[in-house]
């Protein structure tokens, strides 16, 4: 199936044919076209133009006006005040337009893939080995998924990363802990839980804590492990990956819950790059880009000083040969660059870290392993707050745990599906439940531009009013309650009837979803998204006010508004998928 042409791109194609005939030596102008509340569209292009060929606005509009071929596509165009265009388009020219994007068999809606797609190394999703995931982590997974999504569906080759802190001196402890209480990862049954298997970790974790804390001899043999997992002891390697298995089994489960794919090959935690930290050092000692001071290798920067005024360095090795996150950030961009040949490095990481990747980035600039051709970019989020407006934390102060606060997401949307349930068994509640919490949790996370913070407020957001996914998901699900009271009736489209103007707005903006998938991906900003879907949804709700749909005079309207209804509720399907959120057929 061929991409379709969007209304937008059709009347562009038109504006600037015209201004061309009219000014042959402008060559190929921008009409400068956007969506308008005076009309369908309005051009403010020939201002610019006509300053830049010293023409008068108004002038130059009304030459562009008798230029351009009304007819299937322009109703009418006329120019308003000192040179906008104002245009209005055809019934016909919406109803067929998204008639091609309906007749789409493959569930694209007719959106085109992008021009020149590449390969993008998406770096999300990034929990420790042996710590508890929390409210921290909701971030990066939620907006790494949908970025992820988009840029998959416009083409892109995207290869997932999650970095996973599973190496560093703590291990030490914990795996001579094992050492000493050799039965403590052992499983009874066959299959273990995500809450069993972090209750394992962390009674280890607390109880290998307190020996180290209290017990000097235990502190040596802890030390000395440390230095036999990082010359690859194979007994202690293989302790290591103990706690590696049973944190993952954890994780999925996380994962599972928060209804996202994270895939096992596509796991290459911080011990992923230790082959390559020697060279890595190496290569940037022997080009000049790291300097050794004070027995460190470091990485100088002119911008970046401390608040005494010296400088600050990146030191990509310590002092005493051991190597930082820097060694292994450095490492990593170089594997993501030469061996799987990524055009675009992308961290979907706490805003707290820029610093530290605004070095790295420079130095691997420097290094010439990023250049014109591979941009290495941080997606920078900002924190959740509670509804004070502080950092999230429980009552007594600890961080959230995140399955906690998924589970009384699940439970709260459970008590909401359940008060709306009119014939939905207590299995359905459940599961319906399950997907209008998570839905919630990760819509507010995306609605917000992720640079900023924002606060968490479970009742907010499982309000069915406002902007929220529970309200996308029964605007959802009503269009296929219609669709199934439907009877005999089927949705068709008719280019032949007028349409009323909230079959219009509704009309034009679903047109829009290929251009919004485009920006979203281009700009890395599900909230684009969110934006465009929650339009969708009112625009939706008016239609529906006041549109009688089964109701309707004639047959072909009763068909034409069906369609409508239905290509709709596509467009909301695909675009809820793409923020990796469910759209349930009934609530």
């Amino acid at each position: 199936m061929a991409s379709v042409t969007s209304l937008s791109d059709s009347v562009h194609q038109h504006l600037a044919a015209a201004l061309s005939a009219a000014l042959p030596q402008a060559g190929s102008a921008d009409p400068l076209l956007r969506r308008s509340d005076r009309a369908d569209f309005q051009a403010n292009g020939i201002l610019a133009l006509a300053k830049k060929e010293k023409a008068n606005p108004r002038e130059l509009a009304a030459q562009v006006v008798s230029r351009v071929e009304s007819g299937d596509v322009i109703k009418d165009i006329e120019v308003s005040g000192p040179g906008f265009l104002n245009i209005t388009i055809t019934d016909r020219a919406i109803t067929e337009t998204l008639a091609a994007r309906y007749a789409d068999d493959t569930g694209r809606l007719g959106v085109p893939h992008a021009e020149q797609p590449g390969t993008t190394v998406i770096d999300y999703a990034q929990p420790n080995v042996a710590k508890e995931m929390h409210v921290g982590h909701l971030r990066s997974a939620v907006i790494g998924d949908s970025v992820t999504q988009l840029l998959e569906f416009t083409g892109e080759s995207v290869v997932r990363r999650h970095h996973i802190g599973d190496w560093g001196t703590q291990f030490g402890m914990l795996i001579q802990y094992l050492e000493e209480h050799p039965h403590e990862l052992d499983h009874k049954a066959d299959e273990v839980s995500g809450e069993e298997a972090m209750s394992n970790l962390d009674r280890i974790y607390k109880a290998a804590r307190k020996l180290f804390d209290a017990d000097e001899a235990f502190k040596t043999r802890a030390r000395r492990r440390v230095v036999d997992l990082q010359a690859g002891e194979p007994r202690t390697l293989a302790m290591w990956q103990k706690f590696v298995d049973e944190s993952k089994i954890y994780f999925f489960s996380v994962f599972e819950k928060l209804d996202m794919e994270i895939r096992d090959p596509d796991i290459v935690g911080e011990s992923g790059y230790n082959d390559m930290l020697a060279e890595t050092c190496r290569l940037l000692e022997e080009s000049g880009v790291a300097v050794r001071s004070e027995g460190a290798l470091c990485v100088f920067f002119d911008d970046i000083k401390g608040p005494d005024g010296k400088p600050v360095p990146l030191i990509v090795q310590k002092s005493d040969g051991g190597y930082g996150y820097a060694a292994t950030d450095l490492s990593a961009i170089r594997d993501r660059v030469f061996n799987i040949k990524a055009n675009t490095l992308l961290y979907v990481v706490d805003a707290r870290q820029s610093l530290h990747f605004k070095m790295v980035f420079e130095t691997a600039r420097r290094a010439g392993w990023l250049n014109e051709d591979v941009k290495a970019v941080q997606l920078a989020f900002g924190t959740v707050l509670g509804k004070d407006g502080k950092p999230f934390k429980t009552r007594e102060g600890e961080t959230v745990r995140l399955v906690d606060l998924l589970d009384e997401a699940i439970d709260r949307a459970s008590a909401v599906v359940r008060e709306k349930a009119q014939d939905l068994s207590e299995e359905e509640i459940a599961e319906r439940g399950t997907q209008v919490g998570i839905g919630a949790v990760k819509y507010a996370d995306l609605s917000t531009s992720a640079n900023r913070d924002y606060k968490f407020d479970l009742d907010q957001m499982v309000s069915l009013n406002g902007d929220t996914s529970v309200y996308l998901q029964y605007a959802y699900a009503r269009i296929q309650s219609i669709l199934r009271k439907a009877g005999e009736a089927r949705p068709v489209a008719h280019p032949e009837l007028e349409l009323h103007e909230a079959e219009r707005a509704l009309g034009l903006h679903a047109d829009s979803f290929a251009a919004t998938v485009a920006e979203a991906a281009a700009e890395y900003a599900p909230h684009k998204m969110t934006a465009y879907l929650y339009q969708l949804a009112s625009l939706y709700t008016t239609f529906y006010d006041k549109c009688p749909v089964l109701k309707a005079e004639s047959p072909e309207q009763i068909e034409n508004r069906l369609f409508l209804c239905d290509i709709t509720a596509r467009t909301l399907h695909r675009g809820m998928a793409l923020l990796g959120i469910r759209t349930p057929e009934r609530l």
